[in-house]
Formats: C-alpha cells, sequence, structure tokens
C-alpha cells in the first residue's frame, strides 16, 4: 500500500516538504504495509490543461512535458492515499498545484483512477490565518470531482486539513500545533485507506 505526497511548492526542500515529511511519518505508523513517497513539482514543467480533450481517448496527455511521466505513478494499484500539500499563495494554492491538479482530468476520464482513494491536504501560510483553510478546501473540491474520500483532521483542531504556519527565520518547525495537524492528517489518510482496503 502506497501513500504518496504532492509537494506542491515552487521551492524544494522548505516548509511544505518539512510538513509533508511529518504528515508521511505518521501515516507510515500506522502499518509497516504502509510505503510513502513524495512528488516533488518544483522538479517538473507541468503546464495548465488546455482542454483539448485528447485525454477522452487516450490515457495520456498531448502536451510534452513531465506530467505525463506521473500517470503510472498516480494510476500504480498499489496507491491508496495521495496527500497534496500547497503554500498559501495570495490566499489560496499555488500555480504548480492547480496546473497538477487540472491535468489529473486524464485519470478521471480513463477510469476514475481516484475513485475511493483517500485524499488529504495541508497547507502553509505565512500567519496563522492566511487562508490556509479556503487553499484546502479548493483542493479538496478537485479531489471530490475524483470521487475521492477525503479526509479532514478529526475533532483535535483542523477540521478540513492540516494548517501550518511558517515564520520566515524559523520556518516550519516552530509551529507545534500545525505539525500536530500535519501528523493526523497522516494518521487519518493510512488509517482509512487500510480500512478500505479491508
Amino acid at each position: 500500500m502506497k501513500i504518496i505526497g504532492i509537494n506542491c511548492s515552487p521551492r524544494k526542500n522548505q516548509t511544505t516538504q518539512k510538513s509533508l515529511e511529518a504528515c508521511l511519518a505518521a501515516a507510515s505508523k500506522e502499518s509497516d504495509k504502509i510505503e510513502t513517497e513524495i512528488i516533488e513539482l518544483a522538479d517538473l514543467n507541468i503546464h495548465g490543461c488546455v482542454g483539448c480533450g485528447y485525454c477522452k481517448k487516450h490515457f495520456e496527455c498531448k502536451q510534452d512535458d513531465d506530467f505525463n511521466s506521473l500517470i503510472p505513478v498516480l494510476s500504480d494499484n498499489e496507491v491508496a492515499g495521495i496527500i497534496i500539500g500547497t503554500p498559501v499563495y495570495l490566499g489560496t494554492m499555488t500555480s504548480q498545484c492547480k496546473a497538477f491538479l487540472d491535468r489529473t482530468v486524464v485519470l478521471a476520464r480513463n477510469g476514475s483512477v481516484f475513485h475511493n482513494k483517500v485524499g488529504g491536504v495541508l497547507a502553509v501560510g505565512g500567519v496563522r490565518n492566511g487562508g490556509q483553510e479556503l487553499t484546502i478546501q479548493a483542493v479538496q473540491a478537485t479531489l471530490l470531482c475524483h470521487d475521492m474520500v477525503c479526509v479532514g483532521g478529526g475533532s483535535k483542531a483542523a477540521h478540513f486539513g492540516a494548517t501550518l504556519v511558517s515564520d520566515e527565520q524559523k520556518g516550519v518547525e516552530f509551529d507545534k500545533t500545525g505539525l500536530e495537524t500535519a501528523r493526523d492528517i497522516g494518521h487519518r489518510v493510512a488509517g482509512l485507506a487500510m480500512l478500505l482496503e479491508k
């Protein structure tokens, strides 16, 4: 069983990656059967969807960029959960996140690949109330279009998903509450994926 994290930050090795690492580490603790992986969008050249309709008849995208290399990874039968991590830019997801999510339409049009997979979202903002929840809900809208099962953090603190704050000097490590919400999402995604597998 695999849980994949998608790091939608344009910058590698920063707070969104560290938040996803905490999240996936918690997911791994649910079972020794769980493998985790982070896909770094900063390493990839992914354009936005152009709505050409090519993927209605082909299990690939007509655009010649790096997205097609992700299709086998995302459509692997072992993938049981996906956690999207994005910084908050001007109150919503990054352009990298939006481009990636729009391009996943090829997976919806070719067998509903994400149907009943578990989805979680974490968002990292520069301040505590910087648009994290709005960003999470915007990402969840796409996951729901894929007929995924979205989880929140439960009754503790982050009802919609993991909400973190990145201090410019200290990074995300100082945000103990936020990191706890990231771990909660990891536990929830992995735990529900295991239940659904049964």
